[in-house]
């Protein structure tokens, strides 16, 4: 096997993200032959080399794991918590393979959560340069009015960025609303702060689909394997957003997609 950056291997073994595992590279917890590694751009290969992270011996996955998860209230998605709260990790009973979560939702913030080793799935999927469409149901504490409506889809400033154009329609008229909002792209808090923009403070935050899988019927804290239909479904549409003509080349994905 050809020598590859040390932040690929690691997320292809399933360790963590390309972005997870830079940051345990500078944290020295990684080391190559029993030296530690902590520069970026160092490469070594899997097969011949001695990887480790926090002593423990990194190995390429003996088969590649897509699991989804209905992701529910009061639980953080990371690998574990310093301040001791849940994390979904602790609800993946009976699985012997170790995956992590594409990407985030944040603490109160519920539905369909993708684990999985498959680094490099995990990074398209994230990446910005995909624009794979994420879908989300959300209820707010008041109406926006329909010069709001098309402002929110025109996308609103943060932090001195506007965000990409979004997809909105009301699903339920009332004092306090459900829309559908759909997606391109996911910064941190991105849906809880559009609408804060408007003075509407979000009540409820459920994510429903991604590309072109769907949360379906599983219940809070539930998971299931994904089939192979849909690992194929995802990895055609991930396929199309980088092929289709005029698109970007892929980028690293941001730190955190917390809607």
């Amino acid at each position: 096997m050809a020598e590859e950056r040390l932040q690929k291997i690691l997320s292809q073994a399933g360790v963590a993200s390309r972005r997870h595992s830079e940051k345990l590279m500078l944290e020295g917890r990684v080391t190559v032959n029993g030296t530690v590694v902590s520069e970026l751009g160092s490469k070594a290969d899997l097969e011949r080399d001695h990887i480790k992270v926090d002593g423990r011996l990194i190995r390429a996955p003996k088969r590649q794991v897509y699991l989804a998860m209905n992701k529910p209230n009061n639980t953080m998605t990371t690998l574990s918590d310093p301040e001791g709260r849940a994390t979904v990790m602790e609800l993946l009973h009976g699985v012997k393979e170790r995956v992590y979560p594409v990407g985030r939702l944040d603490y109160h913030s519920e539905g369909l959560l993708l684990l999985t080793n498959d680094g490099e799935i995990a990074n398209a999927v994230m990446s910005a340069a995909t624009h794979l469409p994420k879908t989300y149901l959300v209820k707010v504490n008041g109406p926006l009015t329909v010069e709001q409506e098309e402002s929110f889809r025109r996308g609103v400033p943060i932090s001195g960025r506007r965000t990409a154009p979004a997809g909105l329609k009301i699903l339920r008229s009332a004092d306090n609303p459900w829309y559908e909002v759909r997606l391109f792209e996911g910064r941190n808090q991105q849906i809880r702060i559009m609408f804060k923009h408007f003075g509407r403070l979000v009540e409820k935050l459920k994510r429903v689909r991604i590309g072109p899988l769907e949360l379906g019927d599983l219940k809070p804290g539930e998971f299931r394997h994904l089939t192979a239909e849909e690992v194929q479904k995802l990895k055609r549409a991930l396929a199309q957003k980088h092929s289709r003509p005029g698109s970007r080349k892929p980028v690293q994905p941001a730190a955190k997609e917390e809607p």
